[in-house]
């Protein structure tokens, strides 16, 4: 379960106080939008951590039992605060219950049109670890498989999975800008998906990462194949094989999970030319 979801689901049973944060300036601990969810006796998400979590937990409180505040508080991250970030948070504070969750869920549904895209093409070990560890991120994936039983039924709110046969006919539908991460549950599917891949890259240029599950061995066979097939030299250094963030050792399919995860935030940190 999603903090989205884990708050939304609370929020039908007891009410809250929605942290947001507003606006910022200089060094600060978390982004604009960031949010916690204050209960009674508990919080779901995060607007940074430390004192200044500390003194809006202690306000959001004394909302919930009645006491009056400005919608907005500027809380200064220095020697006060015991934070020397020394920037400048601006926190939002709403009394928000049962009757709001529509409104929230339409919100946050918002506020993931603006993620970026993964298109994870297999649902194998490391496909089904990677879906874990990016259902916890601002990220939306598309889960794409030739067989349609492979996925599981309870999946966060911003995971759709497709079933796709040919699994490669779904590259024409992804989004622009999509990063794709191929490891399917056969090479032959593989090959076809980054054919279908390098395809879309000669005729619009808009994916932003093409990444293929194996070892070197298999990138090479697979280079001679695609070669075969029209591709060129150039074209195939747009893909990315071994994938993963280099200098994370070990084949769990969770410890390949999270180095190909470090390795999405890595492109997504970069500019988009680099």
């Amino acid at each position: 379960m999603t903090s989205e979801q884990e708050f939304l689901q609370r929020l039908g049973r007891e009410r809250a106080v929605w942290v947001t944060v507003q606006s910022h300036r200089g060094s600060v601990p978390r982004e604009v939008g960031a949010w916690m969810a204050v209960f009674a006796d508990d919080t779901v998400g995060t607007v940074g951590g430390g004192h200044l979590e500390w003194q809006a937990i202690a306000e959001a409180r004394e909302r919930l039992q009645g006491q009056p505040g400005a919608p907005v508080l500027r809380y200064a991250l220095g020697p006060s605060l015991g934070q020397c970030c020394g920037g400048e948070v601006h926190l939002a504070f709403e009394c928000v219950s049962a009757q709001d969750v529509s409104r929230l869920q339409a919100g946050f549904a918002r506020m993931r049109q603006h993620w970026p895209t993964v298109a994870l093409f297999g649902g194998g070990h490391v496909g089904r670890a990677l879906v874990r560890l990016l259902g916890r991120l601002p990220m939306q994936v598309r889960w794409i498989d030739s067989r349609d039983e492979i996925f599981p039924p309870q999946l966060p709110g911003h995971v759709t999975v497709e079933h796709s046969d040919p699994v490669q006919a779904a590259v024409a539908g992804l989004a622009a800008h999509s990063l794709v991460l191929v490891m399917s549950f056969s090479h032959a599917e593989d090959l076809d998906v980054v054919a279908a891949c390098l395809a879309r890259q000669r005729a619009q240029g808009d994916l932003r990462f093409i990444g293929l599950i194996g070892s070197q061995t298999k990138w090479a066979a697979f280079g001679h194949r695609l070669q075969a097939r029209g591709f060129t030299t150039a074209e195939l250094a747009q893909v990315t094989c071994p994938i993963g963030m280099a200098g994370i050792v070990g084949k769990e399919p969770e410890v390949i999970a999270l180095a190909v995860a470090a390795q999405l935030l890595q492109v997504l940190g970069a500019p988009p030319d680099d």
